[in-house]
């Protein structure tokens, strides 16, 4: 791969940060606050586990392709990933991506109003992250889409000592990620993860996605204490009493080659997410083909139509 064939962004972002718990947190934006209206309002949307906000950059220029640079658009990297840098820390909590959100919604310098609805979308991590805000701020979303944030595999109270035990243990084993000589070669494990990812968007997101540092090498921008065993249990009927509580249409998207006994065996079989979905009061749901879970690096433009058609149609009474 040529490093000089890169995707040129149609609606190139621009890059800020605000200070959220802390944080010095960084976002990709597309548009501004001019651009809101009750039936168009911001859009944000949460990448999932080791990406970044600027993975969305395909589905932003299709979308924008579609419908002009109409909608004012917000991606954060969430913390330890992308340029959201975090002080030295040895474990990630998943309540803390709930308060960013809630955070990043309510800083000043992103001009939403509190009492402003949003439509909100996130990736898988970021799936199952907006899935429980919703339920917890139900009013202030207006729209929910949910690309393949399945959840995890069902943990019980019983588990809980080894569970511990195994994080204990975990905290001691230093964690790492491998440089890369070249920032070619950070493309290259981009379309390793994913053969459908083309060589010029590859070699785009890779800058994205790393960076190079004083060793010379090309580091991925992802916090290595993300590889270690979180200690706490996923307890499914809190998570759906979440769920329960989401008032706002849900679409729900998924790719044809998504095959999640990838990441789980059987521990989670698919009839159990089925049945995690009745919880869900509104739901659309889609299935778009030639596609696998990185659905807006895969199929942006398909994804894109349906967003669009998702986000635009009138409101139903609940």
């Amino acid at each position: 791969m040529h490093s000089e064939a890169l995707y040129q962004p149609r609606r190139p972002a621009r890059s800020m940060s605000v200070p959220v718990r802390g944080l010095s947190y960084h976002l990709q934006v597309w548009g501004d606050p001019s651009l809101i209206t009750p039936e168009r309002p911001a859009l944000v949307m949460g990448h999932g586990y080791m990406d970044v906000g600027a993975s969305f950059q395909f589905v932003v220029d299709a979308l924008a392709d579609l419908e002009g640079e109409a909608r004012y658009i917000i991606a954060p990297d969430w913390r330890g990933f992308g340029l959201t840098r975090m002080p030295p820390v040895d474990t990630y909590w998943f309540a803390d991506y709930l308060g960013d959100l809630d955070g990043l919604l309510a800083a000043p310098e992103l001009g939403l109003a509190a009492d402003e609805s949003i439509d909100l979308l996130g990736h898988s991590m970021g799936g199952n992250i907006v899935m429980i805000y919703a339920g917890v701020r139900p009013t202030r979303i207006r729209k929910l889409i949910n690309l393949e944030g399945f959840g995890m595999p069902r943990t019980e109270p019983h588990e809980s000592p080894q569970r511990l035990a195994r994080w204990l243990h975990d905290l001691r084993q230093p964690k790492s990620l491998r440089g890369y000589p070249s920032v070619d070669g950070v493309a290259e494990r981009l379309r390793q993860n994913n053969r459908r990812l083309p060589a010029d968007k590859a070699a785009w997101l890779a800058r994205q996605w790393s960076e190079q540092r004083e060793d010379g090498f090309w580091h991925i921008l992802g916090d290595p204490a993300h590889k270690g065993i979180g200690a706490l249990l996923y307890r499914v009927e809190e998570v759906l009493a979440c769920w329960q509580r989401i008032s706002a249409p849900v679409l729900w998207v998924e790719g044809d080659e998504t095959d999640t006994r990838q990441w789980w065996g059987d521990r989670y079989p698919r009839s159990d997410f089925e049945s995690r979905l009745d919880a869900v009061f509104r739901l659309e749901r889609h299935r778009l083909t030639q596609c696998g879970h990185m659905l807006h690096h895969d199929q942006p433009e398909a994804l894109a139509a349906l967003l669009k058609a998702f986000l635009d149609a009138p409101q139903a009474s609940a």
